[in-house]
């Protein structure tokens, strides 16, 4: 996935390192775009309007993304993996122009149980989402385990499970963009999970302007709405780190109303301002 992990557990089995590394490379060996012989990457070169096997894990992460894809009205959108290609953030790597064609339309894949198919303009791009997932993943092993204390994090992206020696909870700080002004978050993660999607951790600047790596999906180009960063707190990591992406798309009015509706406890920071959801706001009282 191009990143770390950790892992602090209470009695942890001498095996549990290596049920971690067994959970990511599964992930990987599913999802991911730069191994040209993950089921994604396969799936991706299939011809167009023929069923494809997706293996279990896929199935599911390729289900919530299309959850809230359609609850986001096209906000998320796990079919982008052309346009990100062309826009330098796939595995082809950078690009030296800005594309100036228009994204395709056809960009729909359906799932029906243990198979999936694309239309031709559909390549799936699950990077907005399966990073949360490799959390659950692992969790779910450990837990399976008998391991009831923990804290796993891949990448930013945190679950905590049960509570430290001591009685507390799993504490966590969110890191806060560094243009920002807004006092960083501190978090208690007792069977919860934690994701944020930071405008500003990945981009590329041709010709002095700075384009982002977060995109809209219904016009095709990296986001203008100003939003620095997003974090999700939710019960499922792969559900937080996938609404996090698609607030991140909606910009803070339509993003907070849209989190009120959908129960999510979400907090957003715009510049020096911090737009905060009503589940979010119950959490500090």
């Amino acid at each position: 996935m191009g990143t770390s992990w950790s892992l602090q557990a209470v009695s942890a089995p001498p095996d549990a390192a290596e049920v971690v590394r067994s959970a990511l490379d599964r992930v990987v060996a599913q999802m991911s775009q730069w191994e040209p012989e993950s089921d994604l990457s396969r799936f991706n070169r299939a011809a167009a309007g023929e069923w494809f096997p997706a293996p279990t894990e896929l199935a599911h992460v390729v289900t919530a993304a299309l959850e809230i894809a359609a609850a986001s009205g096209g906000a998320f959108d796990p079919c982008l993996g052309n346009l990100t290609e062309r826009w330098g953030f796939g595995a082809a790597g950078p690009v030296e122009n800005i594309p100036d064609d228009p994204p395709p339309s056809n960009r729909k894949v359906e799932l029906d149980g243990s198979r999936i198919r694309r239309d031709a303009g559909a390549a799936l791009d699950l990077s907005g989402i399966a990073k949360g997932y490799a959390v659950d993943l692992v969790a779910e092993r450990l837990l399976g385990l008998g391991l009831r204390h923990f804290l796993i994090e891949v990448g930013g992206e945190l679950r905590g499970e049960g509570i430290r020696p001591d009685g507390q909870p799993w504490w966590v700080d969110v890191e806060m963009p560094p243009t920002s002004s807004v006092p960083p978050w501190r978090i208690a993660l007792h069977d919860a999970s934690v994701a944020t999607s930071g405008n500003y951790r990945r981009g590329f600047a041709i010709d002095g302007r700075h384009y982002s790596h977060s995109f809209d999906p219904r016009c095709g180009r990296p986001i203008v709405n100003g939003v620095s960063s997003v974090t999700v707190v939710h019960r499922s990591c792969m559900m937080a780190d996938g609404w996090a992406t698609a607030l991140t798309i909606l910009g803070p009015e339509q993003a907070i109303a849209l989190a009120d509706a959908q129960g999510l406890a979400a907090s957003m920071v715009v510049g020096d301002r911090e737009y905060s959801a009503r589940e979010w706001r119950a959490m500090l009282y």
